[in-house]
């Protein structure tokens, strides 16, 4: 997809840390980013990478206390959403900004109806009568693919399968026409065949209604299958970003390397055993002063443990706008010494 000159959403220098009786966690470290209007953005990484946090962070979904917004700036059309009030950011969230969780059972109420809650909303952003909130609640349904859509308004939350009430949530989410939708891993709980539907429906909305669209997710497979563009994350930062293509083809940082070598193959000759990724992510209490991949990393050399590198162009385009990456080991010297 052309990239697009002015982005609806560009994060710059988010930082996010957690106050515990332990000291503080840096669970964002200076995240930077940007969102093309009909884009979609694959953010991928193990689980505590800083995905979901920095995600939430942007409309300040996390409890604050414990959480701190350190720094940064999250422009929204231009407007500073770390910068809006509690009520003006109300007003951001549902309407310009729909959010996905990852467990559509926790997310939607048991006690309130399918309708009452995707009408909600309608109601509270769009000043839509009731009768008008309705149909088009109706519609939102019928756009996901529930089938009887008027009659399953009454209908709670435990009367629908995994897959309708993950189509329910969709439909909340976009039920303002938001400009961006970020999708919190929304088909880990599935199984694999509605996991397929809910990707399909997701390509079919996109092209109907040309939003922009985070897709957070752990599967490196389903970002394959739907992304423009990948981001990488671990230890709460972007460690490399780039075109989904040229990320599969060309990966740059060792994380990224691990991590396409965990994928089953389903072609060619089969391997005895699946790759893993040894060690354990790092512990976050303190600001990084080093790589924070060095410890499981096979490349690992002497800059590595004496300062955390910064993102550099790896095809000659502005960070952030082409494929670049955060690592010691891509510099010259270091390639040098890492094949000596």
């Amino acid at each position: 997809m052309a990239e697009r000159a002015v982005p609806v959403l560009d994060v710059k220098g988010l930082q996010t840390v957690f106050r515990t009786r332990g000291g503080e966690i840096h669970a964002v470290n200076h995240v930077s980013f940007h969102l093309g209007r009909g884009e979609l953005l694959g953010i991928v990484g193990e689980s505590g990478s800083g995905k979901s946090v920095t995600m939430m962070s942007l409309i300040k979904l996390l409890p604050i206390p414990p959480a701190e917004i350190r720094s940064g700036e999250v422009l929204l059309d231009g407007r500073d959403l770390l910068k809006m009030s509690d009520e003006d950011l109300r007003q951001v969230r549902g309407a310009k900004v729909g959010f996905v969780f990852q467990d559509p059972m926790t997310s939607l109420n048991p006690v309130f109806t399918i309708g009452y809650q995707v009408m909600e909303p309608l109601l509270e952003h769009m000043g839509m009568t009731k009768p008008e909130a309705a149909a088009r609640a109706v519609e939102l349904l019928e756009l996901v693919g529930i089938p009887d859509a008027k009659k399953r308004l009454k209908a709670y939350p435990h009367q629908f399968s995994g897959g309708m009430r993950q189509r329910v949530m969709i439909a909340i989410a976009l039920a303002c026409d938001p400009d961006v939708l970020i999708a919190d891993e929304p088909t880990t709980a599935l199984d694999v065949t509605i996991q397929a539907q809910i990707l399909e429906l997701v390509k079919e909305l996109r092209q109907k209604l040309g939003m922009a669209i985070i897709w957070i997710t752990h599967d490196l497979g389903v970002i394959a299958g739907i992304a423009d563009r990948v981001m990488v994350m671990y230890g709460g930062q972007v460690v490399e970003q780039a075109p989904v293509g040229e990320l599969f083809a060309n990966p740059q940082h060792p994380y990224t390397r691990a991590l396409l070598k965990t994928i089953p193959k389903i072609s060619g000759e089969r391997e005895a055993r699946l790759k893993v990724i040894e060690g354990q992510p790092p512990i976050l209490n303190a600001p990084l002063t080093a790589c924070p991949f060095r410890a499981r990393c096979e490349y690992r050399h002497e800059p590595c443990d004496k300062a955390n590198p910064a993102r550099r162009a790896v095809d000659g385009r502005p960070v952030g706008h082409g494929h670049d990456v955060a690592c010691h080991w891509q510099a010259p010297a270091m390639r040098e010494v890492a094949h000596a």
